[in-house]
């Protein structure tokens, strides 16, 4: 039988001080009584022999040093799970706030999950489709994969995201189960309410279960938000055998809570701020991603942090990139230029790439063209450095084309409408169209069988800045 205390020996911010208690244990979850109608929950994040640090999730405004009655349950953080879930919006804490009912479900399971055995792991294979020509054809994502987006303040993060809700699938031929959880923590009232609006808006919604945790919500119910989202993901992944996508955003605003929350607790702070175990936490996130041996399902995550300062440095994406399988970069060069995706290639890259893409996954000239536009946009950086020291009309030839394709590589291939979903197939030929702008000698990075394949001569038109393949019976 749970034993109930009455009053709190001291209130701190987020976190409240119980003295006097018995059998507490580190991660359990607490219930403040604050009148007949409301309660609050808590987590106990220290334990001192009868004394107890308990985090408040829903803030501790209301809560009373004499009057406030608190129950420990015995048990961690438990969040109710169902297929029902699909289609629904909840706040930080898995509290539905779509009007819809509670979830009533007789699975429920601890948000922190269960550590997958290493040797259970299967190797990421196959790639999810998300639309957008530089993921899919240069950073290509593959299932059970953690590929992070790195972004700036002003940065389109939130199209993006929303737009890879969207368009996200595992191709045109599969009839594999898939949907997509997506949890958004400390946004704004008017992001929150695009997120909604353009689920609904595009047909979606009914395969996104969504987490929206807000700017004014409590600070401590950011912390909570992710691991409530990955155990959904979990759930519909390894026990309902579907494919889902997690899309956390934003990073940067739960490491920030953590801080914040490390600070109320008296903690010495390590680099710019935050706790020693930044790295842990952020793995304990990130980890909960890959496909389990003996189970169709996977969970594929892609989270988005904003670098402060557009420091790729800072503490966030250096830890982040350290536990992922490489990251997405957005530039804010290109934004200026109203190139949306604003995706820098070059820093950009997927780890897990090579094992999801060729002949049998996508087509089997991916891999050699999306080298050689590696390879060619980087000379495109050297043709830009050399012309902005002795001017373009004093350029080669052969820098002047480098020029004329990177233009049009960061217009055609990186660029698209936010509304334009465009198939493995396209993204491919748009690639080989804007390869045929440079002589064939230079693309050294192709196979021979594949440039007689699929080699063209393309046309470079100033007027309307397009580029078409050469008419090949001229």
């Amino acid at each position: 039988m749970a034993i109930e205390y009455l009053g709190l020996s001291e209130i701190n911010g987020p976190l409240v001080v119980l003295e006097g208690v018995e059998d507490a244990a580190y991660d359990e979850i607490v219930e403040f009584q604050i009148s007949e109608k409301e309660k609050k929950l808590g987590r106990i994040i220290a334990a001192y022999k009868d004394k107890v640090l308990i985090q408040v999730f829903e803030g501790t405004e209301g809560l009373s040093l004499e009057n406030t009655r608190t129950r420990l349950t015995g048990h961690p953080m438990e969040v109710s799970l169902s297929e029902d879930m699909l289609g629904r919006t909840f706040n930080g804490i898995g509290v539905p706030i779509d009007g819809l009912g509670p979830i009533t479900s007789d699975v429920r399971r601890d948000v922190n999950g269960l550590p997958l055995n290493p040797v259970t792991r299967l190797y990421p294979r196959n790639y999810i489709r998300t639309g957008i020509s530089a993921i899919d054809g240069l950073t290509t994502l593959i299932r059970g994969q953690k590929l992070p987006i790195f972004s700036g303040n002003g940065l389109p993060h939130d199209r993006l995201a929303a737009q890879i809700v969207q368009q996200a699938s595992l191709g045109d031929n599969s009839d594999e189960k898939f949907a997509i959880v997506f949890a958004a923590m400390g946004v704004k009232y008017d992001v929150a309410d695009y997120f909604r609006k353009t689920f609904e808006e595009s047909g979606v919604s009914d395969h996104v279960v969504m987490f929206l945790n807000l700017a004014n919500d409590p600070v401590v119910e950011r912390l909570i938000t992710p691991k409530i989202a990955l155990t959904t993901a979990e759930y519909l992944a390894f026990e309902k055998n579907m494919h889902i996508l997690v899309i956390l955003t934003d990073i940067t605003s739960f490491c920030e809570a953590m801080r914040e929350v490390s600070s109320s607790k008296g903690e010495i702070p390590s680099r710019k701020g935050y706790p020693g175990y930044l790295y842990s936490e952020l793995a304990t996130l990130y980890e909960r991603a890959g496909i389990v041996k003996g189970i169709d399902g996977s969970v594929t995550q892609i989270p988005i942090l904003t670098m402060p300062n557009d420091d790729i440095t800072h503490p966030i994406p250096d830890l982040t990139g350290y536990i992922t399988e490489g990251q997405i970069v957005l530039d804010r060069a290109l934004h200026g230029q109203s190139i949306y995706p604003p995706i820098s290639v070059l820093p950009s890259l997927s780890r897990l790439m090579k094992d999801g893409i060729g002949e049998g996954y996508t087509r089997e000239d991916h891999q050699d063209v999306a080298n050689q536009l590696f390879s060619c946009y980087a000379k495109v950086g050297d043709a830009r450095s050399l012309a902005s020291v002795i001017g373009e009309d004093e350029l080669s030839d052969i820098d002047k084309l480098y020029l004329i394709f990177g233009k049009m590589f960061e217009k055609h291939f990186i660029g698209q409408s936010p509304e334009e979903n465009r198939d493995i197939e396209t993204t491919l030929n748009i690639g080989w169209k804007l390869l045929g702008l440079l002589p064939r000698e230079e693309l050294d990075r192709i196979d021979t069988k594949l440039l007689d394949k699929y080699y063209k001569k393309s046309v470079y038109d100033p007027s309307t800045e397009t580029v078409e393949f050469a008419d090949q019976t001229a």
